[in-house]
């Protein structure tokens, strides 16, 4: 007999099946069908839930931005170098492993999405920036202690999220020459840039 689970239980099962299946096949080729066979459930099931693909890679998103960044965010808020910290964070987003190919696969969806179907996009907005505003706390503490230069931690977080978010875009493309290890240098190199007292 098949369990029976609550709405939100049903939903987050629901949510597994499709992250599985858009890492996989992409979203272009990702139907409701698709997912309803991924998850065992019915395709009602699945519309009761979720009015399209779009929403469900809205509610894949945040589950993929909570559980990626949950660790790396805790151990860079722990870190007491800023350097080092930042050093955490831009090394968790740019690796060969294929979990973190998996994440740039399903960040680089749902960026194609938000910029065709906005509205889809703003209730997700706030809940997704881990890494952007971790990266304004750590560089909080390092101009408050000295060791940056005076930037407005919020700004210069976003630039870093942006240059990063370009970086695991054009690698989940397969742009070529841009591997793992070119992408974290570079990346490096604009943390720097940016953060390094001037004159040093």
């Amino acid at each position: 007999m098949r369990q029976r689970l609550s709405p939100t239980e049903r939903r987050a099962q629901i949510v597994e099946a499709a992250h599985a299946v858009i890492v996989q096949e992409g979203l272009a080729a990702t139907s409701l069908r698709d997912i309803a066979a991924a998850a065992e459930v019915s395709m009602g099931t699945v519309t009761y839930h979720f009015t399209g693909v779009d929403e469900i890679l809205g509610a894949v998103v945040v589950t993929e931005a909570d559980r990626f960044y949950e660790e790396v965010v805790a151990a860079a808020d722990a870190e007491p170098d800023p350097w080092a910290a930042l050093e955490l964070l831009v090394a968790s987003i740019f690796d060969e492993s294929p979990r973190v190919e998996a994440h740039w696969r399903i960040w680089s969806e749902y960026w194609t999405v938000a910029t065709r179907r906005p509205e889809l996009a703003e209730p997700y907005a706030t809940r997704i920036r881990h890494w952007e505003q971790c990266c304004a706390r750590v560089i909080a503490r390092g101009v408050e202690s000295g060791v940056f230069r005076t930037v407005v931690p919020a700004e210069t977080a976003l630039k870093l999220a942006a240059y990063s978010d370009g970086l695991g875009t054009q690698r989940a493309q397969g742009v070529p020459g841009l591997d793992a290890a070119t992408a974290r240098s570079w990346m490096t190199e604009v943390v720097r840039l940016l953060l390094e007292p001037i004159g040093r």
